[in-house]
């Protein structure tokens, strides 16, 4: 059976079995690589992707189950016009090791849609769940928040 997903603006036909993990698909299937594999379990984040603007762990979504447009850190920006988000990722020297980044640039981007000025709670409930082995928590919450002021400084 073939599946039709629509990942960063692309409509794709995936012929594999609807149990595979939208994980393996993008990255094995479709060559998108910048969404991590982590745990496996939906603990870490490391795979966060967007399904119709809403942030999931790509690890537990079957092919099947897929319900709308998908968008990975490849669909954010690109080199030459960064997102705001990953603008501020680079400003604020956010990553050291990088594994679980564009998990947590992911979240960090629905959160930024859903409440554009998020308080440190906000921050934190929204980031829960999106482990930094390196722990880069504060440079994340200030990267949050610079990108939340460039976002309404552009309104």
């Amino acid at each position: 059976m073939t599946t039709q997903l629509m990942i960063n603006g692309t409509s794709y036909d995936v012929a594999l079995p609807d149990d595979v993990p939208l994980l393996w698909v993008l990255r094995d299937e479709i060559g998108l690589t910048g969404t991590k594999f982590g745990c496996g379990v939906a603990a870490c984040g490391a795979c966060t992707v967007q399904i119709d603007g809403e942030a999931v762990r790509s690890c537990q979504v079957a092919l099947a189950d897929v319900w709308g447009d998908v968008t990975t850190i490849e669909g954010l920006g690109n080199p030459g016009n960064m997102a705001t988000i990953q603008q501020a990722w680079v400003d604020h020297q956010v990553a050291q090791c990088g594994y679980c980044q564009s998990g947590q640039i992911m979240n960090a981007s629905v959160l930024l849609d859903d409440i554009p000025q998020p308080s440190d709670q906000d921050i934190d409930d929204a980031m829960q769940g999106n482990l930094c082995r390196c722990g880069t928590y504060p440079r994340i919450r200030a990267a949050i928040k610079d990108a939340a002021q460039r976002i309404m400084d552009e309104v």
